[in-house]
């Protein structure tokens, strides 16, 4: 049952927001009473800690799996990105924005894993990229890793980036051609071309 509850506790974060879903939404919503979610999560700080981590690891772990598949790094980029805006669902309630404003220990904690897995998975992005001669050699690996990550998470704060005016979706296609324009060998640009190209089809 905890179990039922994270996914369906997630699921209303994601698409309503983190303030906005009570524990009572969330017990209509399953059609269990409060008590039995309290048997497993003491308060909603609790649950939404838990839903956070669980998604957390969740995308890590898919991650992880498309990084083991050592595919070409500008499809890998792309493959990533598509797999977490799938798990995020568009983040069509600004999660992050309210996982900051309202759960901040929980947002850092949160935020400072990303940093770690992001570093890694960036950094290996990186210096195959350069192996394979589509990324430029004079790159810093550390700089690139970083500016990467700063973005990533500057694009989440929608009073930078009004939904209204940088629908999710599209805001993620843009910064990934912008990091990615930045750092290819016209060979590399030759495949990010081919790639903007046929998913404009």
């Amino acid at each position: 049952m905890k179990e039922k509850i994270l996914e369906k506790a997630t699921d209303l974060f994601l698409n309503l927001g983190f303030k906005s879903v009570t524990m009572d939404d969330l017990a209509n919503e399953m059609g269990i009473s409060k008590k039995t979610i309290y048997a497993h999560f003491e308060n909603k700080t609790r649950l939404v800690e838990e839903s956070t981590m669980h998604l957390f690891f969740l995308i890590s772990h898919g991650i992880d799996h498309i990084s083991a598949l050592k595919k070409n790094p500008i499809e890998e980029l792309y493959e990533i990105k598509k797999f977490v805006m799938l798990h995020l669902k568009n983040e069509k309630s600004s999660p992050q924005y309210q996982l900051q404003k309202y759960y901040p220990k929980i947002y850092e904690t949160l935020r400072d894993k990303q940093y770690e897995v992001m570093q890694d998975c960036v950094k290996d992005n990186v210096k195959r990229g350069i192996e394979l001669g589509i990324y430029r050699e004079n790159l810093n690996i550390d700089f690139v890793s970083r500016i990467y990550f700063s973005g990533a998470i500057s694009i989440k704060d929608y009073r930078l980036f009004p939904v209204n005016t940088f629908p999710i979706a599209k805001l993620q296609d843009y910064f990934l051609e912008y990091h990615l324009r930045g750092i290819v060998t016209p060979k590399g640009r030759k495949i990010l071309n081919s790639i903007i190209n046929s998913n404009q089809e």
